[in-house]
């Protein structure tokens, strides 16, 4: 979503999140959760996600019942992606008429925010529309997470009333498993023209094995029309020509908010075999993507998309399983955000570990990608 530049900006409000009182006391996860859902006594609980192992092939497989499986594989990490819904945008400017108003609180939905993150337990968040970043900074510091977060120059928050600042993009990192090695940041650009988005690249090293794990996320312009589909797909060229600036060899996972089908030309720029990407989702799914990462109610149009991916490099991350969207039934005939859940995204939750020894000249991930070509390590440059 663009910012709205043919009007003022208005003054953002005193921080709500400055009355939350956040317990001084050392709290394992469980506790933590207690404290979350606490205030969520009186509603509906979180939406379920059904867990989706990875297949053999690539046939698509049912899910399992169980919503947030015990990690079986040693030395496996969770990656999620999420765009949580800026509360500006969510209570002034996305027409969510099915919605119940107490749905877009912010008192509801800060809580249900960190209740879906803490439930599911990621070591690496990358989150969009993040227009709240200190109260999920000091919540997950109690579970040992470190976060970075980049506003949007223009965040169209800013022209909205009653405003907590700009939303942007933010990665947190489970410091207990990882430790921060190097950051950059980075407004995409479109034809050499700096954009409203912005991208985040944390380069993390495992702990315990010492290898190393490039991170990006970033949420690419809204809307639909051809214009904005070719706009996206130069932002896609211009976030892999700085991808290709820090990640040398090392494994990759690109999160984001694309705003943009599997049929739009951005889809097809992230996983050209020159990137060395492909998508996880994709694979879980036995070779095409989930129906829908978004599913919303807009005044009178139903809004199904899939839009939110997890790209990952398979030559040396291996996808062990996934957490589907909730389903339709779930979500009922209001979708979504509701009482259940805080966004009109669902997070993609995503199990990985690292391959031994990847080398981009043995062509052993043709499974993964569903290609026989294997994918090279080189990277598309931006666009002239």
């Amino acid at each position: 979503m663009g910012s709205f530049t043919s009007k003022p900006q208005v003054e953002s409000e005193e921080d709500e999140d400055e009355c939350v009182s956040i317990p001084e006391v050392a709290m394992d996860r469980q506790a933590l959760l207690r404290w979350v859902r606490a205030p969520l006594a009186h509603l509906p609980p979180l939406l379920p996600h059904a867990y989706r192992p990875r297949p053999p092939a690539l046939t698509p497989t049912k899910s399992s019942p169980a919503s947030t499986p015990t990690r079986k594989v040693p030395g496996s990490f969770r990656v999620m992606q999420w765009n949580i819904l800026a509360q500006a945008l969510g209570t002034h400017a996305d027409n969510f008429v099915k919605c119940p108003p107490a749905a877009l609180q912010w008192n509801t939905r800060k809580y249900r925010i960190l209740e879906e993150i803490i439930t599911h337990q990621p070591h690496v968040v990358c989150l969009q529309e993040v227009d709240h970043y200190k109260v999920l900074e000091q919540v997950l510091a109690k579970l040992g997470y470190q976060g970075v977060f980049m506003p949007k120059p223009d965040s169209p928050c800013l022209y909205l009333p009653n405003n907590s600042g700009p939303d942007g993009c933010a990665i947190f990192w489970d410091n207990t498993k990882f430790k921060l090695v190097s950051k950059e940041t980075r407004i995409v650009e479109v034809w050499h023209v700096q954009s409203n988005q912005v991208a985040i690249l944390l380069i993390l090293e495992e702990r315990t094995s010492g290898k190393q794990l490039v991170v990006l996320t970033t949420h690419l312009k809204a809307r639909q029309g051809a214009l904005l589909s070719s706009l996206r797909n130069e932002q896609g060229k211009d976030l892999l020509a700085f991808l290709s600036e820090h990640r040398q060899i090392h494994p990759t996972i690109v999160c984001g908010d694309f705003n943009a089908e599997p049929s739009e030309p951005v889809y097809a720029t992230m996983i050209d075999e020159r990137t060395g990407l492909a998508s996880a989702y994709a694979l879980l799914h036995g070779g095409k993507e989930p129906p829908y990462s978004t599913w919303k109610v807009r005044g009178e149009q139903d809004c199904c998309h899939n839009i939110d991916y997890i790209f990952y490099t398979p030559l040396s991350l291996h996808v062990e399983g996934g957490l589907d969207v909730p389903t339709e039934d779930d979500l009922g005939p209001g979708r979504a955000p509701n009482l259940a859940y805080p966004s009109d995204h669902f997070s993609l939750v995503c199990d990985f570990t690292f391959l031994p020894n990847p080398d981009a000249r043995t062509g052993n991930s043709s499974v993964e990608t569903g290609s026989d070509k294997p994918p090279m390590l080189c990277h598309t440059g931006k666009s002239s």
